[in-house]
């Protein structure tokens, strides 16, 4: 019987923003989870989050965003995926978005976007169904 792989993580704060509190607690519930989980740290940069996740060969990336800079964030890192070749990757998000731009960047191709409050359960559920559910489609 072979094992399947560990699912991997890259957890990224991403812009100015200095908060990672949250980010922090996702990435131990996740690790506690049984993931293998990758924190980049603060103030990263689109191509930094991208260039990270390839090195990595991560399954999802998980952006943290408290500063308000979602809407240009999100659609930066969606289009180096895409030109890296990183279709099969989730990306995923919380911080404080509004939810109708919540709603835009679903239809741009991001994941769910966790809100402040919201449970570890529901994010490592998540992020568990969504991995496995595209490695059977690869």
């Amino acid at each position: 019987m072979t094992m399947e792989r560990k699912i991997r993580v890259l957890i990224a704060k991403a812009g100015l923003d200095g908060h990672d509190r949250g980010a922090k607690v996702v990435a131990a519930a996740l690790r506690d989870a049984g993931m293998e989980v990758i924190y980049s740290g603060l103030r990263k940069t689109p191509e930094m989050i991208v260039e990270a996740a390839l090195q990595e060969d991560v399954d999802a990336i998980g952006i943290s965003l408290l500063s308000g800079a979602h809407m240009t964030i999100f659609p930066k890192v969606l289009q180096l995926m895409k030109q890296k070749g990183l279709d099969d990757v989730l990306l995923f998000g919380g911080g404080i978005i509004p939810e109708k731009d919540i709603h835009d960047l679903k239809n741009l191709g991001v994941g769910e976007l966790f809100t402040p409050g919201a449970s570890t359960l529901d994010i490592i559920s998540y992020v568990r169904s969504q991995v496995q559910q595209r490695r059977k489609e690869a």
